[in-house]
């Protein structure tokens, strides 16, 4: 963590109280407020939804100086400041300060201010940084390094918010107050709705984490192997298998996509929950192209993943996510993608939005994260842990204004004769 000089001087606190009044003002912190290193409240001691607590008289400096999103992530990271409450909030208000300092009018006069306050000595970094890969970006090697980066941290530490299913994606709710397990059942009962498993059929399941879905639809007799590039994924994945008795019915491989052999007994579905944010933009054909020659005619893949806007810039070079959370991982608008698979030869058939059931599903996540922060230390370290609730809370506030979505897009891959295999409406996905 940070090297703090806690005691500023009343230059400094003065300072810093003229930054938060040209930044925020206090008609800006309606939701948040402000505590300052000697504990005195900002713009009042009214209660607010969040309260960013500056730890030290640079704190400020070291958040906004940088003027970009990894420095201020960073500064939280480290422990310039701390947020106390719903960190949700502290979106909304990151949204209305990049709206009021758009232009160099506006920033020089801040930059002033804030090169006058006290610079920061950190302490040299340990346990996890940022990522740093090598070698060519999506080649299998370095895609087993970015999974390796985010999933094996500690599978005790995913279990702490994640639930009983350990489902590493968006739950299914039909009320926002629902138990977080039971939406995740919902969820993974919805795709092997969706896919229409009997008895019998093989699935495969390309990234399947921790095997929730494997699971799933051995558990209605289907024939279910799951690949994934995770160690520790696949180890726990077989062990719930084994708990199970599901016997020869399921399995999990460690194994790239590109690698699944293609010369046995074609799937009857395929299913990819999640996974094809990590494939990228170049590889996005050959990934709906090996699908298609792992699907028998007839079948049908489940696409589950999320989007960014048609008409979102590509993300800048210092960005919290590629640093610290996801490196590598890329977003495509929707219909790019569904573009692609046609190309490869699917057929769409259906298209749902789940933006709003992410949202509510990375409240529940963060909150549960939040509270079991002390047991969470017991298999990760504080940067760790503030790193996840700071990703989860601005993936919350991203589904929940709009800039994020997430689809399950079903494809089916008709016979030669045109013919899909599909019944002609949903009634049956619906059904109880």
């Amino acid at each position: 963590m940070a090297m703090k000089s806690v005691a500023g001087t009343e230059r400094d606190m003065t300072l810093s109280l003229e930054i938060l009044e040209r930044l925020i003002g206090s008609e800006g912190a309606r939701d948040v407020g402000v505590r300052l290193w000697d504990g005195r409240p900002w713009p009042d001691e009214a209660p607010r939804r969040a309260t960013l607590v500056l730890n030290h008289a640079g704190a400020l400096r070291s958040m906004f100086v940088g003027g970009d999103e990894r420095s201020l992530a960073e500064a939280y990271l480290y422990d310039d400041f701390d947020i106390e409450g719903d960190i949700e909030a502290v979106f909304g208000l990151a949204d209305r300060l990049s709206r009021s300092t758009d232009s160099w009018r506006t920033k020089l006069p801040v930059a002033d201010l804030l090169l006058r306050l006290p610079g920061l000595c950190r302490l040299p970094r340990t346990g996890r940084g940022p990522a740093r890969l090598q070698g060519r970006k999506h080649s299998e090697e370095r895609d087993r390094k970015a999974i390796s980066y985010h999933y094996d941290v500690s599978n005790d530490f995913y279990a702490l918010f994640l639930g009983a299913s350990m489902n590493y994606s968006c739950a299914y709710f039909q009320s926002p107050d629902d138990d977080l397990d039971a939406a995740q059942a919902r969820k993974l009962d919805l795709l092997c709705r969706k896919l229409r498993l009997a008895p019998g059929q093989r699935l495969l399941d390309i990234g399947c984490g921790w095997g929730a879905l494997v699971l799933a639809a051995a558990r209605r007799g289907a024939d279910a192997t799951g690949v994934t590039l995770g160690e520790p994924q696949a180890i726990l994945g077989q062990a719930r298998i084994r708990a199970e008795g599901l016997g020869d019915g399921a399995r999990i491989r460690i194994q790239d996509y590109r690698r699944i052999p293609e010369d046995g007994v074609p799937y009857d579905a395929l299913a990819s929950v999640g996974m094809v944010e990590h494939v990228g933009r170049e590889n996005l054909p050959l990934y709906f192209r090996k699908a298609y020659r792992l699907l028998r005619p007839g079948g049908v893949f489940l696409n589950h993943g999320i989007a960014c806007p048609v008409n979102e810039a590509p993300p800048p070079k210092a960005d919290f996510s590629s640093a610290y959370v996801f490196p590598d991982g890329e977003l495509v608008p929707i219909g790019e993608l569904i573009s692609v698979a046609e190309q490869a030869g699917f057929e769409v058939r259906d298209v749902e939005s789940l933006r709003e059931h992410y949202k509510l599903t990375l409240r529940q996540w963060v909150r549960r994260l939040e509270a079991r922060h002390d047991e969470a230390l017991s298999f990760v370290d504080e940067l760790t842990y503030r790193v996840w609730r700071l990703y989860m809370a601005a993936s919350a506030h991203a589904f929940d204004k709009g800039s994020r979505s997430v689809y399950q897009v079903l494809l089916s891959k008709p016979d030669g004769q045109g013919r899909s295999g599909l019944p002609l409406t949903r009634d049956d996905w619906y059904r109880t």
